[in-house]
């Protein structure tokens, strides 16, 4: 229980910086089976964009959905959708995972597709 504490504490403080610069927000969350992201306004009030390992567009041709491959096509998927909707710039929220792994594949990717961070 303490590991999700510090998770979530980390995350607290990171979405407070987040809102105080006023950018579109990329949430990031991730389970043992798959990967989700998300892209907000930056009052949060609206999704504008979202890819995960759910969808058939991102499965194709991935070996498994757990790894830093599938992490990589939904960093590019959502930088892609991010663009057509009109987003550049963007604050990312890792939501408290520290930033390896799954997480900075899926950054890295986001950062080649076109979004600055």
């Amino acid at each position: 229980m303490e590991k999700k504490i510090a998770r979530l504490r980390r995350a607290k403080t990171t979405r407070s910086h987040i809102r105080e610069l006023g950018a579109a927000r990329l949430s990031v969350s991730r389970t043992g089976q798959h990967i989700y992201a998300q892209l907000f306004t930056a009052d949060g009030s609206k999704v504008l964009a979202f890819a995960s390992t759910l969808e058939s567009e991102v499965r194709e041709g991935l070996t498994g959905l757990k790894n830093k491959d599938a992490a990589s096509r939904v960093g590019s998927v959502i930088a892609k959708r991010a663009l057509a909707a009109g987003i550049e710039a963007v604050a990312f929220d890792r939501s408290g995972f520290r930033y390896h792994g799954r997480i900075k594949a899926l950054a890295d990717a986001a950062r080649e597709g076109g979004l600055k961070f």
